[in-house]
């Protein structure tokens, strides 16, 4: 695993130099410079500390792109150093800051997934690190990458025993790498490797030493560290002399490529091929460079944890201070907000105490203008039209009886009498007879009235209120039709339907002209308005005059 991390960790590298180069046409960030610097010299604390300060930088600068790519670098150092619970959170954290829908962003994505993939498998949970290798492949646009990470996904399925699905994959990038000397002998090696695991019977040497004889070729020491070891593992139990052969070569090696994990596997390789006298110094050696390696990894911990841990309180101060002095301020709006307010009532309560005396003044001058108004329409409705009643009757009638004139004056001075005292029209007892008795009283030998439908049973449950406006509504009709019509005769036919009362008016006068309605029909409109009622004017025949009143009564 460690080789396939390292040129994972190359890649990183190779492509973090080239995009730095760009970010500094955009936006600059020292500390991302500074970092690169001592990653540059393998010093990854101080790389780690300024990838954080850039990182909160690029934060500050609304740069969301440049804080991931801070993230996935620490990261992958976080998982370097062996912190790989800190490396699996990082790494976690740097999702967030990435637009799975950009292409150029794609890099930074399957690095940072392939990072979770590798720390996840060494903290034991294999399932979930064949999960973000399969992320990792999805977002890699590049047949290198891709391959690395699928070697990377065998790995996990050769230690999970699941020999079938990693002999696929390494066929697959047999396939793939057949320019590439380097990753054909790695992905020959890995074959033999997995075949010889899942049968220790199979001869796995030709293989191993032919993908060495590459290595050898092409100077990889990493590849031949790996050589080395699976040689060594081979014929640690068949050949003795040879296991110790090449334990011996891959401990050399893993000094010159100063990997302290590759020094202490080929240790413990030495330690059990060897007498035990022998194996003594080799176990002394394992147990101080083992010693040494855990105490760096475990100071890299709480190294990288001190930092992250420092930056969080550094924010958090940082976000205390601000949000007192921003409730400082607020209290300072608050007291200013309180007394605008108070003005402001003031203000506003002197202008309606303005208003309200204004209002009530015209209210009062309303109040005496509606009052005459009512007068007047009182005085129209009901002594007006009795009086061309009275004058009809006398008009109709050959011998005047004094005592019946007297009497029909007396009713004309009552009803006068009753409008100052505010009485109303009696609508309580016998008002059809009441209403039938008016609207006969404007017959003559002339004009005949017929009046149909027009029971007590027909008003009952009619408010006082709409019995009083139809009453005057038909003293006005028919005192139109006795100014202006010059019928002969006339039908009013009530009705009851549902909870409407209906009204149908019918002469065979003149008609109606503009003059008849705007003088005396109006008011017949504003009142049957008033009882939620609706009027219709029918003048389509010359010589007839229709009108319809409906209105409900509950």
């Amino acid at each position: 695993m460690k080789p396939l991390y390292l040129l994972s960790f190359l890649l990183m590298f190779f492509h973090s130099c080239t995009d730095r180069v760009k970010e500094k046409k955009t936006e600059d960030n020292l500390f991302y410079d500074l970092a690169f610097e001592f990653r540059d010299k393998e010093m990854y604390d101080s790389a780690f500390f300024y990838f954080n300060k850039a990182k909160e930088l690029f934060l500050l600068q609304k740069d969301s792109l440049g804080a991931g790519r801070c993230l996935v670098n620490m990261g992958i150092i976080s998982t370097r150093k062996g912190d790989y619970f800190g490396g699996q959170e990082i790494s976690l954290n740097a999702l967030s800051h990435f637009d799975k829908k950009k292409e150029d962003q794609y890099f930074y994505i399957h690095s940072n997934f392939n990072n979770l993939g590798i720390a996840t498998h060494n903290l034991g949970n294999y399932k979930d690190a064949l999960k973000f290798y399969d992320s990792a492949i999805k977002f890699s646009r590049d047949s290198l990458d891709t391959r690395l990470y699928l070697n990377n996904k065998g790995k996990t399925y050769q230690v999970i025993r699941e020999y079938g699905e990693a002999l696929k994959i390494y066929n697959q990038i047999l396939k793939g790498a057949s320019k590439n000397r380097k990753e054909y002998a790695r992905a020959l090696t890995n074959i033999s490797l997995t075949k010889w695991l899942q049968d220790s019977t199979y001869n796995a040497v030709p293989n191993y030493l032919k993908a060495l004889q590459i290595r050898e070729e092409e100077n990889d020491l990493w590849g031949q560290n790996s050589s080395y070891s699976h040689l060594s593992d081979f014929y640690a139990k068949k050949q003795v002399d040879s296991a110790l052969i090449y334990a011996n070569k891959m401990y050399d090696v893993a000094i010159k490529i100063k990997s302290a994990d590759d020094r202490l596997a080929a240790l413990r390789k030495l330690i059990k091929l060897n007498p035990p006298k022998v194996a003594k110094e080799y176990f002394q050696a394992y147990q101080n460079l083992n010693d040494s390696l855990q105490t760096a990894r475990n100071l890299a911990k709480n190294q990288f944890a001190l930092i992250r841990y420092e930056t969080e309180k550094h924010k958090t101060d940082f976000l205390k201070a601000q949000a007192e002095n921003v409730k400082k301020q607020n209290n300072i709006l608050r007291q200013n907000f309180a007394l605008g307010i108070l003005a402001s009532v003031m203000l506003i309560g002197y202008w309606l105490y303005r208003k309200r005396k204004k209002e009530l003044q015209q209210e009062k001058e309303l109040e005496v203008k509606n009052t005459e108004i009512k007068y007047v329409k009182k005085i129209h409705d009901r002594v007006a039209n009795k009086v061309y009643q009275v004058m009809s009757e006398v008009e109709n009638t050959s011998h005047i009886n004094k005592e019946n004139l007297m009497d029909k004056l007396e009713v004309l001075y009552n009803i006068s009498r009753d409008i100052s005292y505010e009485r109303e029209l009696n609508t309580e007892k016998n008002y059809a007879l009441q209403l039938s008795k008016m609207m006969k009283s404007y017959s003559s030998e002339i004009i005949e009235i017929f009046i149909i439908g027009n029971e007590e049973e027909l008003w009952e449950g009619v408010s006082s209120e709409a019995k009083t406006e139809v009453f005057y509504i038909m003293q006005e009709l028919m005192t139109n039709m006795r100014k202006h019509s010059k019928a002969e005769s006339v039908v009013t036919r009530f009705s009851r339907s549902n909870d409407t009362i209906n009204i149908c008016y019918l002469d065979n006068g003149v008609g109606m002209n503009n003059a008849v309605k705007k003088n005396g029909l109006t008011n017949t409109e504003n009142r049957i308005k008033s009882i939620r009622g609706t009027i219709t004017f029918d003048t389509t025949a010359e010589k007839e005059f229709e009108i319809r009143l409906s209105f409900p009564f509950s």
